[in-house]
């Protein structure tokens, strides 16, 4: 990350194509959709194209990252917002899911984004209050803020033992 002006804040990350096969782009067959995400000082993350779309299955695909990162959004903001309400929350687990259209001329657009985080608190007590943080974790959210598909919220809360 790199701050560009006060109340800015800048990102770069690289993504590097490794599938040219040694054809390059002759055909649309005879390249892999591979490629590589880095960012300074971080792990590299293995992509692809979708498998529907002649991508590698044991890579993460955009769409995928998309939806990771709704979820990852929504859930620091969710965190943030317990430690402050004094909520004490022990887990956490999404199953986030997203649905994508594809369009007949091959473009598309994501219909919607469903999280469906599960929540685990110390507290009995904290219960209601755990879960109406997710409205205003959803309302913070800046991915959530910047894409023009709904982002639904299936949430549940747990008691810890």
């Amino acid at each position: 990350m790199t701050d560009t002006e006060p109340g800015k804040h800048g990102y770069q990350v690289d993504v590097v194509w490794t599938g040219n096969t040694g054809q390059g782009t002759a055909s649309y067959r005879s390249y892999r959709r591979t490629h590589e995400v880095r960012a300074d000082g971080k792990g590299v993350i293995d992509a692809s194209a979708d498998p529907v779309f002649r991508g590698d299955a044991d890579r993460y695909n955009p769409e995928e990252l998309l939806v990771a990162s709704l979820a990852q959004c929504h859930m620091l903001w969710y965190l943030h917002l317990a430690a402050d309400c004094g909520v004490v929350v022990i887990g956490y687990h999404d199953r986030a899911r997203g649905t994508l259209a594809e369009n007949a001329d091959g473009s598309g657009q994501f219909e919607q984004v469903v999280l469906a985080p599960e929540v685990t608190v110390a507290d009995r007590a904290s219960v209601d209050v755990a879960e109406a943080l997710h409205e205003r974790a959803h309302e913070l959210c800046y991915i959530a803020k910047s894409v023009t598909f709904p982002v639904h919220h299936e949430p549940s809360t747990r008691v810890a033992n």
